[in-house]
């Protein structure tokens, strides 16, 4: 391409009265391309991306024909041009603008003219619109190369994957779907892409784990919903969808590629961006830059070479469903989602619109003749084996599940109608010798699914956290081998968390993990963090003075008075503490500090005013007891020291108290009357991690600290100088407040107040001396606590919910709370020969 390409796209985009941003935003490209193809540089099989800027600047056939003359190699023809350039991009006749004027029919001989034409023959069915990008241009140079190598990468990863969960092992279940009710797909013509006045066909969506992919070439729009219950295999289907797209003998040019989009926010982050970052983390190769300066990653995404597949809509947080779902729907390229069913239909309502143009299918329940097939031939133990057509320990239950004329086989052969259910069945008693699954079908033992389901997941962590060598290449980095034991301790105290009342709604929040925690403990720990962070930052500020020559040297009498601040310093911290509990405010809210105030910043829910006061009242509290604090070591230092008469003692101590009690405590109320102002909540329910969160509070607790502790070290001299001087008015005492003393003082509170604050009054602090310190501590957690947490999301055990974390179902849940309370631990892994039986409740895990 020329530079005069450039020259006629940029004219064409000021005559449009659009920005380059604007351009890119109604085209769906990137910024970056824009100014490539502004620049002459676009790629020869780019020419899609021509076209789409050439409809949204509304190019006349003359005009295009005049870009493309610029262009090099063959030009496309003006019906093409026609075609592209018809409203909303369909194809087929060209608009009136475009179409020439149709010339007048010829007077035949033997007919007069003005009479009656023949009948015109009738016209061919109109072709289907297009959506952009159903039809890519086969890529070349190093972007070929590129997706080769990540479509090498992507099937290489999922077969591990398939392999760690023994899906082939003895076969792969036959995961069925069929159409979903018609309220959550588009309309038939619509999926199909057809002109006005076209009638559509019947749509074909049904089909098992071997046809997905046939299934989605069948597809115009190229856009499918994956919909099922918990663990009804969605997941799989998705593997096995990837891998057959890889396998063809005609590969597809986009290459698939499966992402978690439980921690997207689409409010911040477009699809296309979503995209691209998880190449960049996945496939860190993709990094290299272009001839025209944009990633690898960035270029096969705006190619049109990769086919995102979707994973967990509904682990988004509720209030950020309804946004991705109209973030998706503003951009019609091939896409694949799964989902649970309740949940998207709920977005769906939400938006009033479902995935456009998408087709929808959900997951069927396994039939009893899919478990007499795949169950006997995981049964490698009994007496039978090498036996053609032989049950093994599952024939008594198949027999009676073919019959299912009692309710205890009604109720067996529903809760084995998921893969998740028949997974867990198979690893309690095919795997391991002496377990009977005839069991199942004691209506005394189970009088419920409930209670059977209950049964199952007895094994479910165990069966999660069993060994497994990782693979030097193995992606998942973060992901270590745990004993099953200690991780089923661990959850068991989690869930047993949440039915204290210390967490909310049956979520893990990680800012309530402090709340876990006895009241006289948290009491403890916080007092005990105060004096620590005050003792140290006393002992700074001394030996900071003693380097600069500020002082000589410490004497003892200063390690006394240093001492005894530090204990006054944690009772103070401990009163705070007290009187926050009886406000009922102990537990932090994740919070955002704001360069302006929060009461004046447009669009922010700021703090109320009460809020402010409350704060400013409770630092004027603490401040005045730490002021009263340090008057009266002061006094205990000149004491000890021998510096002043006894009779002087009582009467400057006296002074201390008031004066110090009067400057401290308005420092303090003043610097947290100040950060109150420009806090501004978080909004939890749209957080789009709990990690992310973390992060952005531990930056905000940082972003407190520096405030706080530089507002205390002014503050204190500031207010000194006034408290002083208005006392030396109304009183006959002579006060003196020196300028340096009064800094060194003031640095004393503002840093250590502020790291006692931070660490102990704060969300993210709370989390560091709970979650990371205290309750490893005492093995209540492990001591990576973050990482265990997100290790127990990967494999299915938890789930993310925007900000916090859930079991997987309410029953799994309580199953563990109730296994930690009756027995202090949670039960044994079973071992060869055992079996764990379910002490009765409802547990069940949501797998995918």
């Amino acid at each position: 391409m020329s530079n005069e390409l450039g020259t006629r796209m940029r004219h064409l985009r000021r005559r449009a009265g659009l920005t380059q941003e604007q351009l890119a935003e109604r085209a769906e490209v990137s910024v970056s391309t824009i100014g490539r193809l502004e620049n002459g540089r676009l790629p020869e099989h780019r020419l899609r991306t021509l076209q789409k800027v050439a409809e949204v600047l509304d190019v006349k056939p003359e005009e295009w024909q005049r870009l493309t003359a610029t262009m090099d190699g063959p030009q496309p023809a003006l019906a093409d041009a026609a075609e592209v350039l018809t409203p909303a991009g369909t194809r087929g006749e060209p608009t009136p603008a475009a179409r020439p004027e149709d010339p007048a029919p010829p007077v035949r001989p033997g007919t007069q003219a003005g009479a009656p034409a023949p009948a015109a023959p009738t016209p061919a069915p109109a072709a289907p619109i297009p959506v952009p990008g159903t039809a890519v241009s086969s890529p070349a140079g190093p972007l070929a190369d590129a997706a080769a190598s990540l479509a090498r990468e992507v099937g290489r990863r999922w077969q591990r994957e398939e392999k760690h969960r023994r899906v082939h092992d003895p076969f792969p279940l036959p995961v069925r779907y069929q159409p979903a009710p018609a309220a959550l797909m588009d309309r038939p013509e619509n999926i199909q892409r057809l002109q006005p006045g076209v009638p559509p066909r019947d749509l074909d969506l049904n089909g098992d784990l071997r046809t997905v992919a046939d299934t989605y070439r069948s597809i115009e729009s190229q856009r499918l919903v994956i919909l099922g219950r918990a663990g009804s295999g969605k997941s799989i289907l998705a593997i096995k969808f990837v891998l057959e797209l890889l396998a063809a003998p005609t590969p597809s040019l986009r290459v698939p590629v499966i992402l978690s989009i439980g921690s997207w926010d689409p409010l911040a982050i477009t699809p296309r961006d979503l995209l691209v970052d998880h190449l960049l983390r996945d496939h860190p190769h993709l990094a290299r830059t272009t001839p025209e300066g944009a990633t690898l990653a960035a270029e096969l995404v705006d190619s049109d070479l990769i086919l995102p597949v979707l994973d967990g809509f509904d682990e988004l947080a509720e209030a950020l469903r309804g946004p991705a779902l109209e973030a998706l729907n503003a951009t019609s390229h091939p896409v694949v989602l799964t989902s649970r069913q309740d949940e998207y239909a709920r977005a769906v309502r939400d938006v009033h619109a479902p995935l456009v143009l998408a087709a929808c299918v959900e997951l069927a329940d396994l039939t009893v003749e899919d478990l007499a097939a795949y169950l006997p031939r995981t049964d490698r133990l009994g007496d039978s084996l090498g036996s053609r057509g032989a049950t093994g320990v599952w024939g008594a239950v198949l027999d009676e599940l073919r019959v299912r004329d009692t309710p205890a086989s009604s109720r067996l052969g529903q809760v084995l109608g998921t893969p998740l259910m028949v997974t867990l069945a198979r690893t309690m008693y095919s795997e391991v010798p002496g377990n009977d699954p005839v069991e199942l079908l004691d209506p005394a033992s189970f009088p419920t699914g409930r209670h059977l389901e209950e049964h199952l997941l007895a094994n479910f962590v165990p069966t999660v956290y069993r060994h497994r060598t990782p693979e030097r290449a193995d992606p998942a980095t973060g992901q270590r081998n745990r004993d099953p034991e200690q991780a089923e301790r661990w959850l068991g105290y989690l869930a047993h968390s949440l039915t204290t009342g210390a967490h909310e709604h049956g979520d893990l929040a990680w800012w309530r993990f402090g709340a876990s925690v006895r009241l006289p403990m948290r009491i403890l720990y916080t007092a005990l963090i105060g004096g620590l962070c005050m003792f140290a930052a006393n002992w700074l500020v001394i030996l900071f003075t003693v380097s600069i020559g500020y002082r000589r040297s410490v004497q003892a009498p200063a390690m006394v008075e240093v001492t005894v601040f530090g204990l006054c310093s944690a009772v103070v911290f401990g009163l705070v503490y007290c009187a926050l509990a009886a406000m009922g405010r102990t537990v932090a809210v994740p919070t955002q500090v704001r360069l302006r105030l929060a009461a004046v910043a447009p669009g922010v829910e700021h703090r109320p005013v009460r809020e402010i006061l409350t704060r400013f009242g409770v630092g004027l509290l603490g401040g005045s007891v730490l002021g009263v604090a340090h008057a009266w070591s002061k006094a205990l230092f000149r004491a000890l020291a021998g510096t002043s008469p006894h009779a002087d003692l009582i009467g400057a101590a006296i002074q201390d108290t008031l004066a110090a009690g009067l400057i401290f405590g308005l420092t303090a109320g003043l610097a947290f009357g100040l950060i109150a102002a420009f806090e501004a909540p978080v909004d939890i329910a749209a957080a789009a991690t709990p990690m992310r969160l973390l992060s952005v509070n531990r930056s905000t607790a940082t972003r407190q600290f520096l405030v706080l502790a530089a507002a205390v070290t002014v503050g204190v001299a500031i207010c000194g100088y006034v408290v002083v001087g208005l006392l030396q008015q109304v009183l006959p005492w002579t006060l003196l407040w020196p300028l340096d003393a009064a800094l060194l003082l003031g640095a004393v509170g503002g840093l250590g107040g502020s790291a006692a604050y931070v660490l102990a009054l704060t969300a993210w602090g709370q989390w560091l001396t709970v979650a990371r310190f205290w309750l490893p501590l005492t093995r209540r957690l492990p001591w990576d606590t973050a990482a265990f947490l997100d290790d127990a999301y990967r494999r299915g055990v938890l789930r993310q919910a925007g900000a916090v974390y859930q079991f997987r179902h309410i029953r799994l849940q309580q199953h563990l709370a109730r296994v930690h309370v009756s027995s202090g631990r949670v039960t044994r892994y079973v071992k060869p020969g055992r079996m764990r039986r379910a002490s009765g409740g409802r547990a069940s895990p949501e797998g995918r």
